[in-house]
């Protein structure tokens, strides 16, 4: 059967006990329909990039699904009548991964990382470049006439 990952975003004010429920939910009917879900992540309320039908985070969560694809079409459509999910993403994958997703090794490389951070001065954080003589380029005047003025000779 193909591989697939599938990740939904349910809206900011549903309770994780909620989302967890929807994904149980959605699990059986994969199950009903002859796949499996192989693995099931919670990435917690993460922020969005764009509004969402009023929303501004969501709750994010992946599912490693082997199934026929009409079981996939079937979550999918399932999850389009719901209210309570913003979006949807399934990929077809050749093998599904193992161990942690990227977005929870960062989460957890994240958690560990206690140390501060090094700086730059007065307590700053992130120590970026500074270059000598300031970085917005040259000024109007070494740039030569501006486009209106080349053709007033």
């Amino acid at each position: 059967m193909p591989l697939y990952e599938h990740v939904f975003l349910a809206r900011q004010d549903v309770t994780a006990q909620q989302v967890e429920a929807l994904t149980e939910q959605y699990k059986a009917v994969l199950e009903g329909l002859g796949g499996e879900v192989k693995k099931t992540e919670y990435w917690g309320v993460k922020p969005l990039a764009y509004r969402i039908k009023k929303n501004r985070k969501a709750h994010y969560t992946l599912l490693n699904i082997d199934a026929p694809a009409a079981a996939v079409a079937e979550l999918e459509r399932q999850q389009g009548i719901s209210e309570d999910i913003l979006r949807v993403l399934t990929l077809k994958v050749e093998e599904l991964e193992e161990g942690p997703s990227a977005m929870l090794q960062r989460r957890d490389r994240d958690d560990r990382d206690d140390r501060p951070r090094g700086g730059g001065r007065d307590g700053e954080r992130g120590g970026g470049f500074r270059r000598e003589g300031g970085d917005r380029g040259p000024r109007r005047d070494d740039r030569g006439p501006r486009r209106d003025e080349q053709g007033a000779e």
